[in-house]
């Protein structure tokens, strides 16, 4: 019976999105219960799903009885029971967040609830129209999330989404098409098998499948150049949608593009194509070098983790060219864990703009007296995505950097040297924009206290308190209803930091932190998955 959750943990959210609005009809504050309930609920079938892949292996559920490849099927694998548990415990995480600090309204809570199903669809199809249909859940909603404070800044974020969004979705169902028309199926297990005996990994159709496939995800995930939607998108939400976009909308993303390169076209695919694996591995070479050279220059701490993220999506997409089976676990590693990490720095961020008004990089002087534990958590967060170990940061990118060397020991190319050497690159670069963070909380000798009463201190730089208007479109959005201590919520209030999202948080960090020692758990857990796709 473990199987009925699968169309379970999707269905359940999607039809639970229609009650904030319906009962909101009657009831004001309706829609934040019925999103708590409901994502336990996920979270709950996450684990139950989770722990019978790892024990007892994958195992599927054919949608109403119909086998495939006529019928549409959901798997649950090593990969995607990872990919699911991510995305139910971070949304379940960031409720919290926005139960603190905005949006609350029931229309924030029903768009919440369809996009939380859409990812965790994302994760679980097995069928290629399938995923573009769970695909397109995941970008209406975000862009309406996006929007969601009405303002100008975000609505034109959004509409740049939008349009780049559509492209990409569309370029994917392009190259669905193609693979439909050489295969004739689109269940992915099918899809495989048919390339081999119908078709062939050199044909053109199958070729120039793919390749729209790759450059829609291109577009999806944000890598260089097609990245631009990305920074305004991030600065421009609530910060609790930008937390919960950061986390999972990008990180599902690259998931499909790995679920498609290694189960549906199978590493003798990308083996037989080496122009195809080329451009790949130039394209995220690039994109590393480009995100982490551009977040340096940033000054607004949204942008900079935005910029931040074209980077280390990069690193993923270069383990899935590489075509190497510790890089993919590397590449596995590094999605879960950037997940995390960008889950936890945005969160960290907001409660720290909530409290103290910090947007820019300078607004964060010594805030590690007034709220240590937020900025001892932001500092652990950002050394890990630096890769500092112990850290679930060190460990992708090491498993990468490894694969990438021995890829090209084998084939005696150097291209994968000179992504290693990419990768080396782009962590002194993440560690300049961390450094400046870090600095600025700790050591920039600021009296915040006597700012705050129009009295500037050596080394003042200008903080929340000191009347300058930072950014025009900084408020917290709160979408409209409230969002003010005593409104019987752990709010946010000027000063401090909401307790329930600062444990949150903690627990974030520490647990980035604890995955670093889990790279043999990691390796245990995945090998089945792994085995299977370079056997």
């Amino acid at each position: 019976m473990t199987d009925v959750l699968l169309p379970l943990s999707i269905a359940v959210p999607i039809v639970a999105a229609t009650l904030p609005l319906a009962l909101g009809l009657r009831y004001d504050d309706v829609g934040w219960p019925v999103a708590a309930v409901t994502t336990l609920g996920v979270v709950g079938s996450a684990a139950a799903v989770a722990l019978e892949v790892y024990t007892a292996g994958p195992f599927d559920h054919e949608l109403g009885g119909f086998a495939p490849p006529i019928g549409i099927e959901l798997v649950a694998d090593e990969l995607s029971a990872a990919v699911f548990l991510l995305v139910a415990l971070v949304s379940a995480a960031t409720l919290v967040l926005s139960r603190a600090i905005g949006p609350r309204g029931n229309a924030f809570h029903s768009a919440y609830l369809l996009l939380t199903g859409g990812l965790v669809g994302v994760a679980l199809t097995g069928d290629l129209f399938n995923l573009f249909v769970f695909l397109e859940i995941v970008g209406l909603t975000t862009y309406a999330l996006i929007a969601a404070d009405r303002s100008g800044a975000s609505a034109y974020a959004s509409l740049k989404y939008l349009v780049v969004g559509t492209v990409g979705a569309s370029l994917y169902l392009v190259g669905v098409g193609y693979v439909f028309l050489a295969t004739g199926t689109l269940n992915m297990a099918d899809v495989s098998t048919q390339i081999v005996e119908q078709a062939s990994y050199t044909d053109p159709l199958i070729r120039a499948g793919y390749a729209f496939i790759v450059v829609g995800f291109a577009l999806k995930i944000a890598l260089f150049p097609v990245h631009s939607w990305q920074p305004d998108a991030y600065q421009r939400a609530p910060d609790a949608v930008t937390t919960l976009v950061a986390a999972l909308v990008s990180t599902v993303s690259a998931y499909a593009l790995i679920r498609v390169s290694y189960s549906v076209f199978t590493v003798d695919f990308l083996a037989a194509n080496d122009a195809i694996t080329t451009g790949i591995l130039v394209v995220s070479g690039v994109s590393i070098l480009a995100g982490s050279a551009l977040a340096v220059m940033q000054s607004d701490l949204k942008r900079m983790f935005a910029y931040s993220s074209v980077a280390q999506f990069g690193m993923i997409a270069a383990a899935v060219g590489i075509a190497d089976e510790t890089a993919l676990l590397g590449g596995v590693v590094h999605l879960v864990g950037h997940g995390l990490m960008k889950f936890g720095l945005f969160c960290g961020l907001a409660l720290l703009a909530a409290g103290y008004g910090a947007r820019r990089v300078e607004d964060l002087a010594s805030l590690a007296r007034d709220a240590p534990f937020a900025a001892g958590a932001l500092a652990v967060l950002g050394l890990s995505l630096v890769g500092i170990p112990p850290s679930v940061g060190f460990l992708g990118k090491w498993y990468i950097a490894l694969g990438a060397v021995r890829s090209a020991g084998a084939t005696g190319g150097v291209v994968g040297i000179g992504l290693a050497a990419v990768i080396l690159a782009s962590t002194l670069f993440t560690l300049a924009y961390v450094a400046r963070v870090i600095e600025q909380l700790y050591f920039a000798g600021v009296d915040r206290e006597a700012a705050a009463h129009g009295v500037t201190a050596p080394g003042d730089r200008g903080g929340p308190g000191d009347g300058t208007d930072r950014d025009a479109g900084s408020a917290v959005a709160d979408g409209g209803d409230g969002g003010n201590a005593g409104d019987g919520v752990d709010a946010a209030v000027p000063g401090t930091v909401p307790t329930a999202p600062l444990v949150v948080l903690v627990v974030a960090a520490l647990v980035t932190v604890g995955l670093g020692f889990a790279g043999a758990g990691f390796e245990t857990l995945l090998d089945p998955y792994l085995s299977e796709v370079f056997a």
